[in-house]
Parts: C-alpha cells; sequence; structure tokens
C-alpha cells in the first residue's frame, strides 16, 4: 500500500459516512481541523534525532558526583537543547554559592569556550546574609524587571520565607549578577560577557584555555611593573562601575581573574546601588581596601583611604561618608 490509497479510503469513508445525509448530525458534528501540509522527510528526521538525543540525555565529558549530577544537567539543559553549549568540560571552580564549570560552546552561536555558572539548589545553599547588600534594591523577576511593591502576595511570601519568597529571592540574586554583567561590559568593564540567563544558571565568557581556566589574583605574584598597571586598571573599573551607580560589594584579589596580563573582575550578585543603600560608602571603602592590601603585597604603593575619599567625592551621592576615629 502507497500512501495515496488513503486518498481513496478518505473518498469511501466520505461517501459511505451516515452522518452525509442527517442533517441534524451533521450540525452537532465537530469541525474538522485545519490541515496541516505533510513535513518532508528531512523535518521528520531531524525532529526525531532531537528527540533521541534529549530522551538519551545530557551526556557530558565532565562526570558529576552522585549529589550532583541531576541539578547540574537539569541546569544546563535549557542551553543544550537551544544550541548554546555541545558540553561540560570541567569543573573550575567549586563554592558554597554556585559552581563555575567550563563547558564548548557552539562556535555557530556562542564562544568556543564559556564558562556556566551554575547555581546550588536551595538546600546546598549557603549565601552569606546579603540584607546589608540589598538595602534599597527591589527585587528583580526572570525577565530583569522589578517586583512592584503593589505585589502584596509576593511581598508577603518574601516576609515570610515561603517558598515563593524564597524562590524569588533566589531569581533576584541571580538577576542583579546577569543584569549587572550586561550594563557593565556594554560600558568596557573588564567583566565576562554576559551570553544567557536561566533559572540556575548565567552563561558566561571563558578566562582561560582548554586546559586550564584562569587564575585568581590571590593566586599569583606580580612582577613590580605589571602590578603597578594592573592595579591602575582595577582602580579604572571600580570608577567606572561608581560612574554608572554600581559597587561591587564583595571586591578582593578572590574576585579577580588573571589570564596572560589581564584581569577580569566576576562575581556580582550582591551588588551595590550607592543612589539608594544608606551603606553604600563603606561597602565601597571595603572593597577599595581589600585591593589595597593585595596589591601593596605586590608591591605597589597605595592609600585606600585618601583613593576612596578621592572617588567618593567625585561620583558619591549625598550618603553619609563613613566617620573616621
Amino acid at each position: 500500500m502507497n500512501f495515496n490509497d488513503y486518498d481513496k479510503y478518505a473518498e469511501y469513508e466520505e461517501q459511505f459516512d451516515p452522518m452525509r445525509y442527517d442533517r441534524q448530525a451533521r450540525r452537532k458534528r465537530k469541525p474538522k481541523p485545519v490541515h496541516m501540509p505533510k513535513k518532508s522527510s528531512m523535518e521528520v528526521i531531524e525532529e526525531v534525532a532531537e528527540t533521541v538525543g534529549l530522551e538519551g540525555g545530557f551526556q557530558t565529558t565532565y562526570q558529576p558526583g552522585i549529589f550532583e549530577e541531576g541539578w547540574l544537567l537539569e541546569s544546563l539543559r535549557t542551553f543544550y537543547t537551544q544550541a548554546l553549549i555541545q558540553d561540560v568540560l570541567a569543573l573550575v571552580k567549586g563554592g558554597k554559592e554556585a559552581n563555575v564549570y567550563r563547558c564548548e560552546g557552539n562556535p555557530a552561536v556562542t564562544d568556543e569556550l564559556i564558562a556556566a555558572k551554575v547555581y546550588r539548589p536551595r538546600m546546598f545553599r549557603n549565601l552569606r546574609n546579603d540584607k546589608l547588600y540589598r538595602e534599597g534594591r527591589p527585587i528583580l523577576k526572570s525577565n530583569g524587571k522589578a517586583v512592584k511593591k503593589t505585589d502584596h502576595r509576593l511581598m508577603r511570601a518574601l516576609g515570610k520565607k515561603s517558598s515563593l519568597g524564597v524562590q524569588a529571592a533566589h531569581t533576584s540574586w541571580l538577576m542583579y549578577e546577569y543584569t549587572t554583567l550586561q550594563k557593565l561590559h556594554r560600558a568596557g568593564a573588564a567583566v565576562p560577557k554576559p551570553l544567557a540567563v536561566g533559572d540556575n544558571t548565567i552563561l558566561m565568557g571563558y578566562c582561560g584555555d582548554r586546559h586550564e581556566a584562569a587564575h585568581t589574583l590571590n593566586e599569583i605574584d606580580l612582577q613590580p611593573d605589571e602590578a603597578q598597571a594592573l592595579f591602575q586598571e582595577v582602580m579604572r573599573n571600580i570608577e567606572l562601575m561608581l560612574r554608572l551607580e554600581v559597587i561591587h560589594g564583595d571586591l578582593s584579589a578572590y574576585n579577580i581573574l588573571y589570564w596572560q596580563g589581564e584581569i577580569t573582575l566576576i562575581d556580582f550578585p550582591q551588588v551595590t546601588d550607592p543612589t539608594v543603600n544608606p551603606s553604600a560608602a563603606v561597602i565601597l571603602e571595603r572593597d577599595i581596601t581589600r585591593v589595597c592590601q593585595y596589591f601593596a603585597e605586590q608591591g605597589v604603593t597605595c592609600d585606600a583611604q585618601a583613593i576612596f575619599h578621592e572617588l567618593w567625592s567625585r561620583w558619591g551621592t549625598n550618603i553619609e561618608l563613613p566617620s573616621e576615629e
């Protein structure tokens, strides 16, 4: 039998349909669905191949641990189906808040190597108290827009720390990092290029190569000339961020990557807005102090207090400066 025979059977069915001559029955009969054109053989094959691949699982070169596998693959599956990444190659960094993985990107869509920052499930996370950083800043939704204060249901959930409220806080934490990266990267800051965001993951530019990821500055001993140049670059970024009304909030040699003579600032979930946070000056002063402590050990002459006051007087708001004791 070939496919054309089905057309003949369709004609016979219509001819001998008992409802053909029953007007009342015809009126009650449901309308036929709109005919859709047949898919080509290639389209069918592609759909089957995609389905088989997904049902077969997202197989990765990196072999996650038993407690890691489920949430890792689920967190990255969306990016895999969107052809943004093709493989997970290695764990780059493990932390209390998130793990960072080196992924193989799809060269036709993204970079060859991509960093995937996967936040831990709530049951495994141990986020530090972020109340200091949240002062004045609204809760962000998954689209990056602020939750309206008139959304009383969500506000109550946040106050009670119900499952809805905890999830909303988690989403906001993640979206602050992603939207900050977007803002800073567009302005020319030395930050990873943000590529995509999911419910639990941020894809961004990768620092390193296939064999080694960039080290953080605290692991690097610099030559005097290089140390001076990199110190100036970090200060450029701090001032650029302040101009854009952004304070990192946790900046130190542990959150600055070093690769082939260049630095990249990372980890922005607790970013602070100096225009609304009354603790902004304290937070900025601490960031600058920590950076200066590292570079002073590398032979750079720097005065954290002088740098802070100079930057704050130039770009700060009318928030009161911390008192000197």
